[in-house]
């Protein structure tokens, strides 16, 4: 059994008060969750969870959540797409450090996103860091960005399913 942090992030209906969410986070098990309420309508948990593995760490928080708050809707789970802050302080250097390291190197893993904010798979920068540069291992937190992603993809890969059955014709009139 390992200790997993991540975090899920969800939209919330507009009907419903935030002390309610507490409690009701609380009673349906998500008493090792740090609970984010600074976005209107917007919930992040952040969550410490010890599992036999990350995915079953992340889907039973996911469950749990489902049942304390049936219509939140998933937004995203973290670890998965990080920007050069964050891989900084996942791998304990600085920013420059990382910047030096990644932007311009053709070695570099790809970014999924390229832009003000430039966006990389947590997972595959900490293979690139420990294969590459010498970094240390770190198992836990990329068994844990690999099942973030995993469950990321997996929403997605829904709702373009959904998105492709959208008939887009213009109504008769």
């Amino acid at each position: 059994m390992n200790d997993y942090l991540f975090v899920l992030k969800y939209r919330l209906p507009p009907d419903l008060e935030v002390g309610a969410v507490v409690e009701r986070l609380g009673a349906a098990g998500c008493t090792d969750a740090l609970v984010g309420i600074g976005i209107a309508g917007r919930l992040a948990l952040e969550f410490d969870r010890t599992a036999a593995n990350a995915f079953d760490a992340i889907i039973s928080a996911i469950t749990d959540v489902q049942d304390a708050l049936p219509h939140a809707e998933l937004i995203e789970v973290g670890p998965d797409l990080v920007g050069l802050s964050d891989i900084a302080d996942f791998v304990a250097v600085s920013r420059q450090n990382i910047r030096k390291l990644m932007v311009g190197n053709p070695a570099a893993p790809l970014p999924v996103h390229d832009g003000t904010t430039t966006l990389w798979p947590l997972a595959e920068v900490l293979d690139w860091l420990f294969a590459e540069k010498g970094y240390p291992p770190q198992p836990v937190l990329r068994e844990t960005a690999m099942a973030a992603r995993s469950v990321n993809m997996d929403r997605q890969r829904l709702r373009y399913d959904v998105l492709k059955r959208v008939d887009l014709q213009p109504a008769a009139g």
